[in-house]
């Protein structure tokens, strides 16, 4: 019987596995769930629904377990070397503060589109407190423009024109399209040939940021981590202009 449960549990968290991996990353993952084995596996949940509620369980536990571990020694590498964390990303604010404002962000999320006015008004307040650092985290499954929006922006990123491209899928949040990305690069005046060329080499950049989000188990955006001296996690954006007040 121990034999068959971990046979039984082996195949659900293989599937399960697979499932996530799918899930958590677009840009790179092409995986197909073989129809032979889906069968297999539906057919054990129907023999077994019990051993599969008690093995889900476990794999659930098992990973909120490991998601913990790695957030915590994210937010240690966080503190210790926060320029590391930043790499390549854009910021804004103070080009060099002990407090750290990492962004993870979809620009077709409305409340990622609420949450700019408020970032605004804090970098106009305290800007020469804190470092803002925007970190890609598109919800493609629910935001097909996401993805695309966020190549384009790491485009203009490599002309010198994040924050100006930013601001602009924002304030047209609703009109995310290719003939929006293509309006806004002309307006920037940014060239063409090389916006085209850097959408295509922009997969990797946002895997990076993708990985991190699904390392340190965000589910949502906008989602916010600060660094400073006196606090260190993530926090709810309405927290924030308490804690640069105090910093």
């Amino acid at each position: 019987m121990f034999n068959i449960l971990q046979n039984l549990r082996f195949w659900v968290i293989t599937s399960l596995f697979c499932l996530t991996i799918t899930w958590s990353f677009p840009i790179q993952a092409n995986i197909n769930i073989d129809s032979k084995l889906e069968q297999q596996v539906l057919e054990i949940i129907r023999q077994n629904p019990k051993a599969i509620i008690e093995s889900v369980q476990i794999y659930q536990q098992e990973e909120e377990e490991k998601v913990k571990k790695q957030r915590q020694s994210f937010l240690d590498d966080f503190r210790r070397d926060p320029q590391r964390i930043i790499g390549n990303s854009p910021t804004s604010g103070a080009k060099q503060s002990k407090t750290v404002l990492l962004e993870f962000s979809d620009f077709e999320c409305p409340y990622c589109g609420e949450a700019q006015k408020t970032l605004e008004n804090l970098l106009e307040k305290y800007g020469d407190k804190f470092t803002l650092v925007y970190k890609n985290f598109p919800l493609y499954q629910i935001h097909p423009q996401a993805l695309p929006a966020a190549k384009a922006a790491y485009a203009a990123q490599k002309q010198g024109k994040f924050w100006e491209y930013h601001d602009a899928l924002f304030t047209n949040q609703k009109k995310l399209s290719e003939g929006l990305y293509l309006e806004v690069a002309e307006n920037l005046d940014l060239d063409l040939e090389q916006f085209q060329r850097d959408r295509n080499l922009a997969d990797a950049a946002i895997q990076k940021d993708l990985e991190l989000a699904n390392k340190i188990g965000l589910s949502g955006t906008p989602s916010f981590i600060i660094s400073g001296e006196n606090i260190i996690g993530p926090v709810n954006l309405s927290e924030i202009e308490n804690i640069l007040a105090v910093e």
